[in-house]
């Protein structure tokens, strides 16, 4: 994190346990960026706070930091097992095991007690949690409600609620699963509640009215705007044009981390497999992904091993990978809003970036939503020949997934719609000659027989 990021409120200054104090210091915390010395004071207060903070400001740590202070403060509630004393709601698993992993370092010198449960993996292995005791639980609504519908864990005993990304809940469609979840709380004014999000629009406002305790607005404006930081440029290629200038743009810029985002699965495949051909190891995540391959994928990417990923929308909230270079809009997304999320995926933690995007036929139309949007015109950049690399022809890396679902169990061939009838109808029709009573005329024949 830029030093020019930081503010001159140190974490040793803060009515911190030292148990936190120690964690902070093994991993080299020293001072506190704008939202945490605005909201970390409130919430060690007991008091709630709704923060809005540009994505890769420290949100996590603050609200990590508040709720754990308060379950040590408390040491006469007892951990017990299915009765989390701290909820924390993340839009996406991505999210939710980066909060976990954030989590880890912050309890190494406590015994606070840690449990994630998300959709896509280790169905059992997350349901096995809550047999043993259990502080903090961090999941995506889905598989939490999925899990509290089964009564494994209550929420009647939370002290603390978080909701990390809350404008996102809202554009994923879970605003009623998170609603359900709040439902099942101790009331407001009998626990700390705490909002967090990159962007505070009206819904989510009300959201914090009616969830929350008189709870204290922070907006942290930053001084240089993350897309101020961004060095964006546009570029108008023919479809057959978008592989060859990809192409030729990381042999111009030779960039050491990038994120290639798309719009489709499809896409995202193709993009990859394109790389792949002409020799740029890649990662690739999208919803068909499984969930540990993606999660090794995105460690490997994080570490360095590859230098792109590949990603539809998926990935494009709540990911802190550090020192991302450049950000390709390989298609533009349909929203303004997505746009700017998308390349703050570079200029992180005051930083400079490089966000490139391909306004192509087929998606040029929203470019006035996102030039509107960020209330500035993109530059535009000339393709020239020299940008047009000959792709070397794409191997098919990804196995395709047959159409339609196999009828039968295992092993057994695939019939038509039509054949299944006629197979049934032919089963049904044997039966009914089978139930058929003998005639005294063949009770000979088919004795012999």
């Amino acid at each position: 994190m830029s030093k020019h990021h930081l503010t001159e409120i140190s974490f040793d200054s803060l009515p911190l346990d030292n148990s936190l104090q120690q964690a902070l210091k093994d991993s080299n915390f020293e001072f506190c960026t704008p939202i945490q010395a605005e909201s970390l004071p409130v919430l060690l207060d007991n008091r709630d706070c709704a923060g809005q903070a540009q994505t890769g400001t420290g949100k996590t740590l603050a609200f990590l930091l508040a709720s754990m202070q308060r379950l040590i403060s408390q040491p006469e509630i007892k951990t017990q097992p299915g009765k989390p004393k701290v909820l924390i709601l993340a839009p996406t698993r991505e999210l939710a095991l980066q909060i976990y992993k954030d989590a880890e370092l912050l309890v190494k010198h406590n015994d606070l007690k840690l449990a994630i449960c998300y959709g896509g993996k280790a169905y059992e292995q997350q349901k096995s949690q809550f047999e043993k005791p259990v502080d903090i639980l961090i999941g995506t609504p889905g598989r939490l409600i999925d899990f509290l519908k089964q009564r494994l864990y209550t929420l009647k005993f939370a002290q603390c609620l978080i909701l990390d990304e809350a404008d996102r809940m809202f554009d994923m469609g879970f605003i009623n699963d998170v609603r359900f979840m709040l439902r099942r709380l101790p009331p407001p004014e009998k626990r700390l509640s705490m909002l967090f999000s990159a962007t505070m629009a009206q819904k989510v406002m009300e959201l914090a009215y009616e969830h929350m305790n008189n709870a204290k607005l922070i907006k942290i404006e930053s001084e240089s705007p993350a897309v101020e930081r961004i060095d964006q440029s546009m570029y108008h290629p023919a479809n057959d044009e978008k592989i060859p200038l990809l192409l030729g743009l990381i042999k111009k810029f030779q960039p050491e981390r990038s994120i290639i985002f798309v719009n489709t699965k499809h896409a995202a495949i193709r993009v990859w497999e394109y790389l792949m051909s002409n020799d740029h190891p890649s990662a690739l995540i999208s919803g068909d992904i499984q969930q540990s391959k993606r999660e090794s994928l995105l460690k490997k990417f994080h570490d360095g091993e590859y230098a792109f990923l590949v990603a539809t929308d998926v990935a494009s909230r709540g990911l802190h990978i550090p020192d991302v270079t450049h950000v390709f809009n390989y298609d533009l997304p349909d929203l303004g809003e997505d746009y700017v999320h998308r390349i703050g995926r570079t200029a992180r933690a005051g930083n400079k970036g490089h966000a490139i995007s391909f306004a192509c036929e087929n998606y040029a139309m929203n470019l006035m939503d996102i030039e509107s949007y960020i209330e500035k015109s993109v530059p535009n950049e000339t393709i020239t020949s020299e940008l047009l690399i000959k792709p070397t022809p794409r191997k098919r890396l990804m196995k395709q997934k047959p159409r339609g679902k196999p009828q039968g169990g295992r092993g057994k061939p695939h019939h038509s719609h039509g054949q299944q009838r006629n197979s049934n109808n032919n089963r049904n029709s044997n039966s009914q000659r089978r139930r058929r009573p003998p005639n005294k005329s063949n009770q000979s024949t088919q004795k012999s027989d």
